[in-house]
């Protein structure tokens, strides 16, 4: 399975803390002479553990701290396999009998660690996907491919971690953005009680999502949580500033001046407005970029995805906003003396 992936473009390499040979020694317990020497199962595994596994005894109070006791063989006396052997129990009787005379210990090799997952015996394996070639979801789709022609009957994989949140939850993205600008929608549809004005405030997220998955694109990122807030982030900063152009507009029409002259004019007043909290929105997110330390990695999505995105915001909703609501206009007022003629 390793081997696989590691010829597969985009995969970096697995890494696997299982081994499949790994030396171990296989201890065989003699039950007849363990009975003959009146040494019960229970006393002679419990010794084992003690001696080479410790065991907890109890807790004590000292210089303000409680401390751990534990009871085990020290290093040296349980190095080798005759050191194991020389180990003694208690039978019975109260004599003290050595563990050689009841055992059977042999070097054999095994698999280390031994794991399970989900109650059943398992191996990590643990990898990462290069955000340039593959995305998170297109890795896990090759993975349990690959792990369908590769692996025997009764084998298969599981995630966990992030990758088992991915895999439960799947693409959620794909339906909360557009729930969340059908609800923005329908709010501005209720306040300007109108369905087209809306309609100039919602044409911009799509190109503001675009700037800021092109920029987190041209820095090497991948589409993660955080450039997922980051994009909700910038959803609301450009409604807010096409709604302030396009209620000006409104206004200004409402008054009695033409669409185009009331739209050139709630840009005009707006311009200033807009692009001065704009430029300290961004230069807010520059030390986001330029962060180093603990956390940066998320600091820098984050910071990358606003940036961009804000650059698209500004530029896209100076220009195009009052594009949208001219065209809207236009279009509502053609129909309106169509309506009324009919209705004549």
């Amino acid at each position: 399975m390793s081997g696989a992936i590691m010829q597969t473009p985009g995969m970096h390499f697995p890494i696997s803390t299982y081994q499949a040979n790994v030396p171990q020694l296989d201890v065989q317990v003699d039950r007849d002479k363990a009975k003959a020497q009146g040494v019960s199962l229970t006393e002679l595994f419990g010794t084992l553990q003690t001696y080479l596994g410790s065991s907890y005894v109890n807790d004590f109070n000292q210089f303000g701290r409680t401390w751990r006791v534990m009871a085990q063989a020290d290093g040296p006396f349980r190095e080798s396999v005759e050191d194991i052997a020389n180990l003694r129990t208690r039978n019975n009787q109260g004599e003290m009998v050595p563990i050689g005379s009841m055992v059977n210990i042999s070097t054999t090799y095994g698999p280390d660690p031994v794991i399970r997952y989900n109650g059943y015996p398992a191996a990590d394996l643990i990898g990462d996907a290069d955000p340039r070639v593959l995305s998170s979801s297109q890795a896990m789709t090759h993975l349990e491919e690959l792990s369908k022609q590769i692996l025997p009957n009764g084998m298969n994989i599981e995630w966990t971690d992030l990758s088992f949140q991915q895999a439960t939850q799947g693409n959620t993205a794909l339906i909360v953005f557009p729930v969340a600008v059908l609800l923005a929608f329908l709010v501005l549809a209720a306040l300007y009680e109108s369905w087209t004005l809306p309609l100039a405030v919602i044409l911009i997220v799509p190109m503001t999502m675009l700037s800021a998955l092109f920029g987190v694109w041209l820095t090497g990122g991948d589409n993660n949580v955080f450039v997922q807030v980051g994009l909700v982030v910038l959803m609301g900063l450009a409604c807010k500033n096409a709604i302030l152009i396009v209620e000006f507009a409104r206004e200004l029409e409402i008054q009695g001046k033409g669409i185009m002259e009331a739209a050139l004019e709630a840009c005009r007043l707006r311009l200033r407005p807009i692009v001065m909290t704009s430029i300290a929105f961004i230069a807010g997110t520059i030390p986001l970029i330029l962060g180093h330390g603990a956390g940066a990695e998320v600091r820098g999505v984050t910071g990358i995805t606003v940036f961009s995105g804000m650059l698209g915001v500004t530029l896209f909703g100076l220009f195009l906003t009052p594009v949208f609501y001219v065209t809207l206009r236009k279009l509502v007022t053609r129909r309106k003396p169509v309506q009324e003629d009919l209705l004549a």
